[in-house]
């Protein structure tokens, strides 16, 4: 299995379909060997319906995963990686904000011998389509300027939904992962920077989504309280 290609969803019954079908396309004129793993992170709506309704799960190439309840982004991508079997493992976001077609990029970056790709919409080279709201965007800086001063310097973008890595690296860390929400991009950069792997941030497309899942305000202060939490959580790591 070469590449493994994690999709979280919580209530995507509008958006998933979509995001399948591209990926099916994609994949199918790759000459490689892959698997989708979705997880629906205890949806209320019928994204579960969308999922076994796609032709990726119809033609075998999904394996489906559900949780009870919502449990969180982070949670959910852990538990697709533990399934995972390809030599490379992507998470992306269930809207596809980045085209599956920038993975090209990532997979030359981890082919040149870098650990870990990082998709990135701030960095030379970036072509951000549609921008999110202004304030969601002056949000997304200053959660970044945290990020440097709390737990990780060197990136510019930790928090765009789309990255790779090697299969031994992400399983190296696995095991240390404890935060179930979406400050989990900075736990696993954090971690594996330093236990010394190579990380490279990549330009990517980006296409906004209007209809994000995350609460400015819950989800902001969660994410803060998460991010201040990694040092201490890793101490001993």
């Amino acid at each position: 299995m070469y590449i493994s290609i994690i999709i979280p969803a919580y209530n995507e019954e509008e958006r998933l379909k979509i995001t399948l079908d591209k990926v099916h396309a994609y994949l199918n004129n790759k000459g490689y060997q892959y698997e989708v793993i979705v997880i629906d992170d205890g949806s209320t709506d019928k994204t579960e319906e969308v999922i076994l309704a796609s032709s990726l799960y119809k033609a075998g190439r999904m394996k489906f995963l559900k949780n009870t309840k919502n449990k969180g982004k982070g949670f959910s991508v852990r538990r697709g990686i533990l399934t995972a079997k390809g030599e490379r493992i992507l998470f992306t976001d269930a809207d596809l904000s980045t085209p599956i077609e920038e993975l090209d990029k990532l997979l030359s970056c981890l082919g040149s011998g870098y650990d870990i790709a990082i998709g990135s919409r701030s960095i030379e080279g970036a072509d951000v389509k549609v921008h999110q709201p202004f304030y969601r965007e002056y949000m997304g800086k200053f959660f970044n300027i945290l990020v440097q001063t709390f737990a990780l310097k060197g990136f510019v973008d930790t928090q765009c939904g789309f990255k790779l890595f090697r299969q031994h690296v992400i399983k190296d860390i696995l095991t240390l992962l404890k935060i179930d929400g979406f400050a989990f991009d900075v736990e696993m950069l954090y971690l594996a920077q330093k236990r010394g792997y190579k990380i490279k941030e990549i330009p990517v497309i980006w296409i906004n989504s209007p209809k994000s899942r995350v609460n400015p305000i819950i989800d902001s202060w969660s994410m803060f309280v998460e991010l201040l939490s990694i040092k201490r959580l890793h101490a001993q790591d």
